[in-house]
């Protein structure tokens, strides 16, 4: 078994952290939290964009639904006469940026999630320096910076707060990394404006999203789509390069699918090889990993898109405090 899986098991499983995690896990509170007083102490090294800024992000590590958060809230305050861009770090690609995306740029050189959003006609900037490429979206004629995977981030100033978690996973153990999956300590979630819960059941407060999606979208020719209850009482190739590979098997053997799941690291760089299957069964694919393989896709793989469903007071709320801010003095 590989050390991460390893690790992940003990992070939500029961087991106890192993010994050599703990002082580790000692050593990296006192660095996030030494960070974060930084910025505090010194509020000159944060820096204000012209616009609102809303933050998306997570305080475990790995996927909890984000990317459809972020396409979501850019589609609702768009619809609420903003004019959204997500600003991202552009994470798995070779460009550093600031740089504003493209329609035919490729996921090895901006990143998976980036170009999934950038295909959603939401217009995203990537840079290692986050303040500078949200500029670029502002010059763009952007009212409104959506800021992907941004709460650890603290150099750019943000007027929302909105954490997501996985409703299954929650927190895990509840220690921080490498003892448990926590990028920041659980107190952190009584700092955001709004605690998402993606599955499971939410806790008071909490905002319940669910992900919908029940059609599969062929990668060979686009304009070919199917329910997904037309592959059900077979079997299909699952392939998921996310977080939480197992939440997507999951859907689709909910589905009655026979799936054989293939998991594989989140920001996975797939290659022909990873495919070898000679079984000629469907192959079943998140869109994140979708993007990646466009160039390869075969007749018989399928994308499934899924969309995030939230409360419409959700979307109010934000955006009437949004407007809130633009009427401040």
């Amino acid at each position: 078994m590989a050390l991460g899986d390893s690790l992940t098991r003990r992070w939500y499983g029961t087991g106890s952290p192993p010994l050599w995690a703990r002082p580790l896990e000692v050593l990296y509170r006192h660095v996030v939290k030494r960070r974060a007083q930084d910025y505090r102490d010194d509020p000159s090294r944060i820096v204000r964009l012209p616009v609102p800024v809303v933050v998306v992000g997570n305080i475990t590590l790995g996927g909890t639904g984000k990317t459809p958060l972020i396409v979501a809230l850019a589609q609702a305050m768009a619809a609420r006469g903003f004019t959204p861009g997500v600003v991202s770090r552009g994470y798995g690609g070779s460009e550093r940026g600031p740089y504003l995306l493209g329609e035919d740029d490729l996921p090895s050189k901006v990143g998976d999630e980036p170009c999934l959003i950038r295909q959603n006609g939401i217009p995203v900037a990537i840079g290692r320096e986050r303040p500078a490429a949200a500029q670029l979206l502002v010059a763009a004629g952007c009212d409104l910076v959506l800021a992907d995977d941004g709460l650890q981030h603290h150099r750019l100033g943000r007027d929302v707060e909105i954490c997501v978690l996985d409703g299954e996973r929650r927190l895990g153990n509840g220690h921080l990394l490498p003892a448990g999956p926590l990028r920041e300590p659980a107190d952190r979630l009584r700092e955001v404006d709004h605690v998402v819960v993606n599955g499971g059941v939410p806790g008071e407060g909490e905002v319940p999203m669910t992900l919908e999606g029940g059609v599969a979208v062929n990668m060979d020719d686009p304009t070919l789509s199917a329910p997904l209850s037309d592959f059900a009482g077979r079997p299909a190739h699952a392939v998921a390069g996310i977080g939480n590979p197992s939440r997507f098997f999951a859907s689709l053997a909910a589905q009655g699918i026979a799936v054989d799941g293939h998991p594989f690291a989140d920001h996975h760089a797939f290659t022909r090889d990873d495919f070898l299957f000679a079984d000629g069964c469907p192959v079943l694919m998140t869109d994140k990993d979708a993007v990646k393989c466009r160039a390869f896709a075969r007749a018989n793989w399928w994308r499934v898109p899924v969309r995030a469903v939230l409360p419409a007071s959700f979307y109010d709320g934000i955006a009437e405090r949004l407007r809130q801010l633009a009427r401040a003095p």
